[in-house]
């Protein structure tokens, strides 16, 4: 699954990140990123309903579970159907969790340092957060100027219309919340990833 994680994200560009405490707001967000074309959806398990809403949603498309920061949290969100979780930080017990149960993890790193612990411990995907607070595009590049082989994908703030900069500074794909889903009804959403995906194919 880490090399097709990679894959598949590399493919899609566009990595939404839901994050909401309302499980009817999570579960028709998901459908209409899915109505969009979306393969991947990162849904951030905030309290234990959404948990039921990612046991429903992993029948349709692949799921990782966000903001896990306990191995508890990531053994839950696996039993419900997760295939795939990520962490604002990068821990050994997560690292160890992901090895011995074969479930992809995208660890947090703000660093070049800990983006280098990271990528050491093999995990397959990097989050870099908050991208934007960090200085965006060009930190991006100044990280990934002496490291190119690392697997990053930029989240924090990040707009749609920014992906296409994140992907030419060496990004992976771009972890998008609020900039595709904020204020929006969830046809538009759908109408927004369908945009997004046909601006990025190459």
């Amino acid at each position: 699954m880490n090399e097709n994680l990679v894959k598949i994200l590399s493919e899609q560009k566009l990595f939404p990140i839901i994050r909401s405490n309302d499980k009817d707001v999570v579960r028709n967000t998901a459908k209409a990123l899915i109505d969009g074309g979306i393969k991947i959806i990162e849904i951030n398990a905030i309290n234990p309903d959404i948990y039921y809403v990612i046991e429903e949603i992993s029948k349709h498309v692949t799921v990782c579970a966000g903001g896990i920061i306990t191995q508890l949290q990531a053994q839950t969100a696996v039993n419900a159907g997760a295939e795939v979780f990520s962490s604002p930080i990068n821990q050994m017990h997560l690292v160890k969790f992901s090895k011995d149960k074969r479930i992809p993890f995208i660890a947090g790193a703000s660093t070049a340092n800990e983006a280098y612990e990271a990528w050491k411990a093999r995990v397959p995907l990097i989050k870099i957060f908050p991208i934007t607070a960090l200085g965006g595009v060009s930190y991006l590049e100044n990280l990934l100027r002496p490291m190119p082989f690392l697997n990053i994908v930029p989240t924090g703030a990040a707009k749609l219309s920014e992906i296409k900069d994140y992907i030419k500074a060496g990004a992976v794909a771009v972890g998008v919340g609020r900039d595709l889903l904020e204020g929006y009804s969830y046809s538009e959403i759908s109408n927004r990833v369908k945009n997004t995906l046909n601006e990025l194919k190459d």
